[in-house]
């Protein structure tokens, strides 16, 4: 498996450990890890902090350049809001886990010329399939239902 899938997929067990939701997502630059993150909306009570959105921030602040030449890697499709920070930040390539738990915001990414390779890694299918098998309530409120 990708070494950058793989720290994804270790980000999402760390949230999943934390009691949180099981998604993570690694940002690479030069065949090097930016930014980690997962998701931490419930340990930090955030509206906010999506796996993207906290390997975003761990990134730090970088120029244009730098995540223009940048790939996203990310254990669930991308729902709106990260999307929205993948085409703000100029991102070109996005690689994920597994879109069939939850179909994000890949059509809009394609749209606008993001290179999109979807995995269907049994690894993050099963995670979120467990998840949102216990824990329906957290999952619902993740993706704003």
């Amino acid at each position: 498996m990708d070494k950058f899938m793989q720290a994804a997929i270790e980000e999402a067990k760390k949230g999943l450990e934390e009691g949180g939701v099981p998604i993570g997502s690694v940002i690479v630059y030069a065949d090097k890890i930016l930014g980690r993150g997962h998701n931490k909306r419930v340990q930090n009570g955030s509206v906010v902090l999506h796996g993207e959105m906290d390997a975003f921030e761990n990134a730090g602040r970088q120029p244009a350049a730098v995540y223009q030449q940048c790939t996203l890697y990310t254990t669930l499709s991308p729902c709106p809001m990260c999307t929205g920070a993948i085409l703000l930040y100029g991102i070109p390539k996005v690689v994920i886990g597994e879109n069939q738990t939850f179909l994000g915001s890949e059509s809009l990414l394609k749209k606008e010329g993001v290179e999109v390779v979807v995995l269907d890694n049994k690894e993050c299918k099963d995670m979120m399939d467990a998840f949102i098998k216990n824990k329906p309530e957290i999952w619902n409120e993740d993706i704003g239902e």
